[in-house]
């Protein structure tokens, strides 16, 4: 129990180091919302960010709240493993069968959503889809929405370094980072 609180205190104060809650809208985040709610062919696509107690919505197409609690949040589950989590009909599966958000507005069915890992591995938020009809999500698609997540973590990544707030994985000093093309959701670092 102690470990899975202080691995919630680093996460936490990582996503603290992006100083992106509440912050206004930018719009290449934006459209990556737009961008993948038409290529999935789903109505609502978000980029959330999971804090102590919410659920905020940095960017979002088709979704008109700007957060969630916590505790009805797909995407709190998302950040959980580095992997993908894809809810073909949220209401057969028992983990969220009776979350308010499927139960009521906006009657979630399909969900599909992958982390936002930092160089530090680290999930902080999610670039996430839905949608009101059950629904399949094939080998394919996974690849695209992981691309869409790494691209949407370079783009964090890059808004951190430009205002000048430290990563507990930041490079050393003249090194970069880079994201080997074979292993999508590794870092690693190289010289200058």
């Amino acid at each position: 129990m102690r470990e899975a609180a202080s691995g919630e205190r680093a996460r936490l104060e990582e996503l603290a180091r992006y100083a992106i809650l509440d912050t206004p809208p930018e719009p290449a985040l934006d459209a990556v919302c737009t961008l993948a709610a038409r290529l999935f062919e789903v109505p609502s696509a978000v980029i959330s960010f999971i804090d102590a107690e919410r659920q905020w919505f940095k960017a979002r197409h088709g979704v008109s709240l700007t957060e969630t609690p916590r505790d009805v949040a797909f995407c709190a589950r998302t950040i959980e493993t580095p992997e993908l989590l894809v809810v073909g009909d949220a209401t057969n599966d028992k983990r969220f069968a009776a979350n308010p958000l499927v139960t009521g507005p906006p009657h979630v069915r399909f969900y599909a959503g992958a982390p936002l890992e930092t160089p530090a591995g680290l999930r902080i938020g999610t670039v996430a889809i839905f949608d009101v009809r059950a629904r399949g999500f094939d080998e394919d698609q996974r690849r695209l929405l992981r691309g869409l997540g790494d691209l949407v973590a370079d783009r964090l990544e890059e808004r951190r370094r430009s205002i000048g707030t430290p990563s507990c994985g930041a490079p050393a000093a003249g090194q970069r980072l880079e994201r080997p093309g074979a292993d999508a959701g590794a870092f690693r670092q190289q010289p200058a």
